[in-house]
């Protein structure tokens, strides 16, 4: 009665929790893609996305991406091996226990000849699942104490979630290891299926129980008659055998087993494994309940991030789809802190503590404002200020192992601050420098020298720079911002190989005013790609660095 009364109440929080998390995807949207719609607006273009999916061919690539990158995790493994045998340890081992363990009657009894958990192979996979999860625990651990990135990030719920495998994974073992020493199961498994507990006869099948299977009896039954032996013997492989394996295929419970021997006695008395039954599916249960509100969710939601991702794509996508799919992508962040671990301005945190600046906390930051948990002025401006750090070098969307296209996603929070009045560092000093240049400004802020430009100007101002380039627009192809827009021409004034074309011909008051200029990620994509080793984004930020200090001359 109480085991199902705690089943029943979980199955109820985890259904609640779960509907929680779709209402919410369908109601909560990042930055202003898209007309606002109703829940269930959205909720109805979800299906008829889905619905069009599944009877396209974008199926195959839906299902190829459920089973390579949802299942076998072939991104993480491409990055990064231990990780990604942790991942899998712990993923499988725990699917495949929640098949033919918890949901043996259902699952192993219809798909095999299955006789009792405690026949064979049973007692042995159930084993070696449970140790695949520990192995997997262990490894995860050893990642979060020794890398300083991923130590560094690790939250309550991270260790929560450890603890809570942990505690499932050895109760389960300690209560198996008990069950195997008690003296009260035996006669309790006498009682069931033989109906004879107090028959003289049974004394020779206790001492085979004793010698084969563990058991420690009070009473010692190691002399008993030939005659008992054969009769216990006969009546132990008709009606035990084929129910019970020898307990030693359960290799890690009767080694637990064995170390409770000198105390068994106590513990069948105790019946002391009822207390070890009741932590072990409590935990199951809160476990169940907990596993919405939590960061194992991404068990649910990494695959869906995944599929959603390999699928879609901003430009044809339904706008209100590309929402519902990026709040999901908050939920499906599993907090491994790779994004952050790979960051190229992560070092940048090391003489400002601004938590925000790593990518993973930055989406911890994002999710809680999104979904209307209140942030402090000055968390805002922590955020702001770890979104103005960002290059948009595409190396944390890369790593992301359940695909978060976290490069959008920082295009969005760009877009979220600015409903709030916080439009950005690099923002803020471009609308400062836009009024520095104003005709009635002019003569306090800016000291005219050769070709139009302020002073403080070197590697724009030389010949050689610009001497190499031959406009073959590679710097403008391989430009993120660029990518951005449909007509870029139309918001950027000028494209970076125009730029550096002005340049090249001393027009560098119209490079100056491009707001390319401000709008330049600095990822160095550009000048990574120049085929002639121009340098391309450092004659950017050289620009910029000008225009933001004739911004803050003009604001005195």
């Amino acid at each position: 009665m109480f085991f199902n009364a705690c089943l029943t109440v979980s199955l109820i929080i985890f259904a609640g929790g779960l509907i929680y998390r779709i209402v919410a995807w369908h109601r909560f949207r990042i930055g202003e893609t898209g007309p606002a719609l109703a829940p269930g607006q959205r909720l109805s273009s979800s299906l008829n996305g889905l619905v069009r999916t599944v009877f396209s061919a974008k199926i195959g690539r839906l299902i190829g991406s459920f089973l390579l990158d949802g299942i076998l995790q072939r991104r993480i493994l491409k990055k990064d091996f231990l990780r990604w045998l942790a991942h899998l340890l712990i993923y499988g081992g725990f699917t495949l226990l929640l098949l033919f363990h918890a949901l043996d009657k259902f699952v192993t009894a219809n798909l095999f000849a299955y006789e009792a958990a405690t026949a064979a192979p049973w007692l042995f996979l159930r084993n070696l699942f449970g140790v695949l999860v520990l192995v997997g625990v262990l490894l995860a651990v050893i990642r979060r104490c020794t890398s300083p990135t991923v130590k560094l990030t690790t939250n309550a719920m991270d260790v929560y979630a450890i603890i809570l495998m942990i505690v499932i994974m050895v109760s389960g073992f300690v209560l198996e290891g008990m069950k195997i020493v008690s003296e009260s199961k035996f006669d309790e498994m006498v009682e069931n299926y033989s109906g004879h507990e107090d028959d003289p006869d049974l004394n020779g099948l206790r001492a085979i129980w004793a010698k084969d299977y563990g058991v420690v009896f009070a009473e010692k039954w190691d002399e008993v008659s030939e005659e008992a032996r054969e009769l216990a013997l006969d009546n132990h492989q008709t009606n035990c055998m084929p129910c019970h394996a020898k307990p030693q295929t359960a290799f890690l419970s009767y080694a637990v087993s064995r170390a409770f021997k000198s105390a068994a006695v106590g513990i069948s008395q105790a019946r002391s494994f009822d207390i070890a039954w009741y932590i072990h599916w409590l935990a199951c249960f809160i476990g169940l309940a907990y596993l919405p509100f939590s960061k194992m969710f991404h068990l649910i939601t990494g695959p869906l991030s995944l599929m959603a991702n390999a699928v879609m794509d901003k430009k044809s996508s339904d706008p209100a789809n590309w929402n519902t799919k990026q709040i999901m992508e908050l939920d499906a962040c599993t907090h491994c802190a790779a994004c952050s671990t790979h960051c190229s301005v992560g070092v940048h945190f090391k003489t400002n503590p601004n938590r925000t600046i790593l990518p993973s906390e930055k989406l911890a930051a994002l999710h809680k404002m999104v979904v209307g948990s209140r942030l402090h002025t000055s968390e805002l401006k922590a955020l702001e200020e770890g979104q103005s750090t960002c290059t948009a070098c595409f190396r944390c969307t890369t790593v992301c192992p359940v695909g978060i296209n976290l490069q959008e996603m920082w295009f969005s929070l760009k877009e979220e601050l600015a409903k709030r009045s916080l439009p950005g560092t690099f923002v803020t000093l471009r609308e400062e420098a836009r009024r520095a240049a104003e005709p009635s400004r002019a003569a306090e802020t800016v000291t005219p020298s050769a070709g139009g430009l302020t002073t403080g100007l070197g590697l724009a101002a030389r010949t050689e720079s610009f001497s190499e380039c031959y406009s073959c627009q590679t710097c403008t192809n391989v430009c993120p911002v660029v990518a951005q827009f449909d007509e870029p021409k139309e918001k950027l004034d000028l494209l970076p190989h125009q730029i550096m074309y002005s340049l090249s011909l001393g027009l560098n008051q119209e490079a100056l005013g491009a707001s390319m200029v401000w709008n330049c990620l600095t990822c160095y994509h550009c000048q990574e790609a120049c085929p002639q080793g121009v340098r391309v984004a450092d004659v950017l930020y050289e620009l910029r660095n000008l225009s933001a200090g004739q911004g803050r001359t003009g604001r005195a």
